[in-house]
């Protein structure tokens, strides 16, 4: 079990935290700490505040995602996906959304607007090299075992 301090924001005190929506839920649903409601219009985007910040240990890493409901109803979701919060980093969690759909969307205070799962960072070396071992793959990228 890590251990993930959440520090609610002055003013925000009737925003909820991040919490799991079931018992067997990945994400932390994340809720919109607005002062007032903000229209997205179609193609427009936004960054939309949660109200508080967190601390986690460096074997952490934090990851923003869209809600599947937003992005299926009313074409919602969120850009940078998922964006990547570093365990270093102490400011206010802030959600980027994207209003993709056709219409007008209004992000009301407390709504929920994304959610955050939370994932191991592996410990990683890295060396230069004059040559990489081949693999029979090779260089194929995209498209490259087929359609």
């Amino acid at each position: 079990m890590f251990p993930v301090l959440f520090k609610r924001l002055p003013g925000n005190e009737d925003i909820q935290l991040p919490r799991k929506m079931s018992e067997l839920a990945a994400g932390f649903d994340l809720h919109a700490a607005v002062s007032e409601p903000v229209t997205l219009s179609p193609g427009e985007r936004k960054l939309i505040p949660t109200g508080f910040s967190m601390a986690m240990p460096g074997e952490l890493e934090a990851q923003i995602r869209p809600r599947s409901g937003l992005a299926y109803k009313h074409g919602i979701t969120c850009l940078n996906s998922p964006g990547t919060i570093d365990a270093d980093y102490r400011g206010e969690v802030k959600v980027l959304l994207v209003n993709l759909g056709t219409e007008p969307f209004t992000i009301e205070r407390g709504e929920r607007i994304a959610q955050m799962l939370f994932g191991l960072v592996p410990a990683v070396s890295i060396s230069e090299v004059e040559e990489l071992p081949e693999t029979v793959r090779g260089a194929g990228g995209f498209g490259h075992t087929g359609v």
